[in-house]
């Protein structure tokens, strides 16, 4: 069982920064990726951010690009996405989310992942 907490999240003004959190416990063993997704108000969930499990290798989304940075803790087997130059479309809930092993799938792909966290709000004021 994989527990995954999200934290960090709030309110900010346009051009503002956050740090998001998700700290993970449980049996996380063949987890390949840990990716960030975020999911607006009548939208559908999208990608934000991906990172190899126990590399440097990381993907995002083309619409947070220079801006998103993704990292982790291996120590506190945490994942962070730190978020700079933000703008009101970035309002959404973020949610982290681990595979349960590669099955082939692109780690932008939601269907990749079998576990995700609760998720936390970010609201970007204009």
């Amino acid at each position: 069982q994989v527990q995954l907490v999200e934290s960090g999240g709030g309110l900010v003004q346009a051009g503002g920064s956050l740090r998001l959190s998700c700290a993970a416990s449980g049996r996380t063993s063949g987890t390949v990726y840990r990716a960030w997704f975020r999911q607006a108000p009548g939208k559908e969930r999208e990608f934000v951010a991906a990172m190899l499990y126990s590399g440097t290798t990381t993907y995002y989304a083309d619409s947070v690009k220079g801006r998103f940075a993704i990292s982790r803790d291996d120590a506190k087997n945490t994942v962070y996405l730190q978020m700079n130059s933000l703008k009101p479309e970035d309002t959404a809930v973020y949610y982290c989310a681990l595979d349960r092993g590669y099955r082939g799938l692109s780690p932008a792909s939601s269907d990749a992942y079998a576990d995700w966290g609760q998720g936390t709000q970010v609201t970007v004021s204009s």
